[in-house]
């Protein structure tokens, strides 16, 4: 073990044999320091994950991707879909005991929209992208009013995203006197602790928070009740120095590789639980390829592989096929999304009839990234391709290099990955739209960009869930790419750590408990 990764276990060791209080701290394994603690700002996906157990904003994500309340009460929307009227839940605190009021909401909001904070999500709301908030007001200390400048689907949505930091709303304390950040004091179930950047990052529990109402745990706006005193995120990058930190004990909790699962769960002192979560492993096609344009090739294509068996081989047996371009606990997941690709390699054989298919090759671009199936999946796909007399061979590049090859429309497929979007209209966009203007995008088809823009208008649930069913059986027929499986959340932990629920690649520390 070398000197960093041996110094990680000193650290993590001591921690849980300091005594009395250890009884009452976890620590967790993380691949990465957070990069700030400036919600929104200078952020990744690790550092989200950490900070949105410090702060909160009006709306959040519950458990099945809708937006609900979170420190408001209750959200109301005009009749003309252009006010968002927000009750705050009374008696929130923030961790400096200051009680949450309307000014702070808007104090926050016109913090994030001045450009010299330099929050991520700016051009959401400014009219860059179309949104535009065109004032926030506050009535009283219990009532905040935000106008938008035409009917959006989505804005309620754009103000929970995890990667704006829920548009948090913090306290003037959070800055120093000079006006520069310093650290959050927000309304989370946990206060910032310390911070030792490239070794670890801590958090306590918050003795003054006040939960939403609710009996239990719902995304980000269910029951939030902080039962763990402490908890340390320690920097482990190695996935075997994590393995070995989890088996001798110094590591209570981290993510680990489907591989490893298989291994883990024999060890009676360590529980392993598997969920799955809104990315979306696939195969694109360039359908602007002179061969692969053909619709009948990319059906052929389609049928020529068994589910079941390539989500296996992709997963470590661990995953579940998906067509859909909705992740199964969705609210708009349902009978339709169901649906998907067959395995028919009759129907192939007479597709490339139909197609006048004549082994022309077919490469399929993929990389060796150990955190999502690209390489693995295309080999499978490869084998059964060939198997039904398609001539496919693996492309290996480096992501750099793949990621500006997709970006560029370079290529005939590639086995690529999309980061979770929990609205399906944003799910669709991703990867649908005009070709000669975004050339990464693989769904170019104007009735489907016309359905896609309608549900981001729309606001009715029943009319949107007609909508993404339509794109649904679209996409299917017209195989502009194939999704095959989401991605998984896969976490280890001691048996000692009590009711963790994975969700959404979210380490939620709130709700855990631990053994006597």
């Amino acid at each position: 073990m070398n000197r960093i990764y041996a110094s990680a276990f000193a650290l993590a060791t001591s921690a849980l044999v300091a005594g009395p209080a250890a009884a009452q701290s976890v620590t967790v394994a993380v691949a990465a320091d957070i990069r700030s603690s400036n919600p929104g700002v200078n952020r990744d996906d690790n550092t989200d994950d950490f900070v949105l157990q410090l702060v909160e904003g009006l709306v959040g994500y519950a458990e099945d991707g809708t937006v609900g309340p979170l420190l408001a009460e209750k959200v109301e929307m005009s009749a003309d879909g252009k006010a968002y009227t927000f009750t705050l839940r009374k008696g929130v605190k923030f961790h400096n005991g200051a009680e949450l009021t309307s000014a702070d909401v808007v104090w926050s909001w016109n913090r994030y929209m001045d450009p010299k904070t330099e929050w991520r999500c700016l051009s959401e709301f400014d009219g860059r992208n179309g949104l535009k908030v065109e004032a926030i007001e506050a009535p009283d200390a219990n009532t905040v009013v935000m106008r938008i400048n035409s009917p959006s689907a989505l804005f309620l949505d754009a103000l929970a995203r995890t990667d704006c930091a829920m548009a948090a709303v913090i306290h003037k304390d959070s800055l120093k006197a000079d006006g520069s950040w310093d650290k959050p004091v927000g309304t989370g179930p946990f206060k910032i602790g310390d911070w030792k950047r490239g070794e670890y990052f801590t958090m306590t529990a918050f003795d003054g928070y006040v939960s939403p109402k609710s009996d239990k745990r719902d995304g980000y706006i269910g029951l939030k009740k902080p039962l763990i005193k402490d908890v340390k995120f320690l920097v482990v990058r190695d996935p075997a120095t994590v393995k070995a930190g989890l088996i001798s004990g110094a590591i209570d909790m981290a993510e680990i590789l489907p591989s490893d699962v298989e291994e883990l769960r024999k060890n009676p002192k360590l529980d392993v639980k598997v969920a799955p979560n809104a990315v979306r492993h696939t195969f694109l096609f360039q359908t602007n390829d002179a061969l692969i344009k053909n619709v009948k090739l990319r059906q052929a294509i389609a049928a020529s592989l068994d589910m079941t068996e390539l989500v296996a081989a992709a997963s470590s047996n661990l995953g579940t096929p998906n067509n859909s371009a909705i992740y199964p606990s969705s609210a708009y997941f349902g009978p339709v999304e169901k649906q998907g690709f067959s395995y028919d390699p009759a129907k192939v054989k007479k597709l490339l009839q139909e197609a006048g298919y004549k082994g022309e090759k077919i490469s399929i671009i993929a990389n060796k990234r150990p955190t999502v199936p690209s390489f693995p999946a295309a080999v499978v796909a490869q084998a059964m391709m060939q198997a039904a007399g398609i001539n496919a061979e693996i492309e290996v590049l480096d992501w750099a290099t793949q990621l500006d090859r997709y970006n560029k429309g370079n290529y005939q497929m590639q086995s690529f990955s999309y980061s979770a979007r929990f609205d399906p209209a944003l799910g669709f966009e991703q990867f649908a739209g005009p070709k000669d203007k975004q050339p990464r995008k693989v769904w170019d088809n104007a009735e489907a960009q016309a359905l896609i823009d309608k549900s981001m208008v729309v606001s009715d649930k029943a009319e949107r869930q007609k909508l993404f069913d339509d794109l649904h059986k679209r996409m299917i027929e017209e195989v502009p790419l194939i999704i095959y499986f989401n991605g998984l959340d896969v976490i280890a932990h001691s048996k000692r750590v009590r009711d963790f629920q994975p969700w959404q690649s979210k380490m939620r520390m709130w709700g855990v408990n631990l053994a006597n």
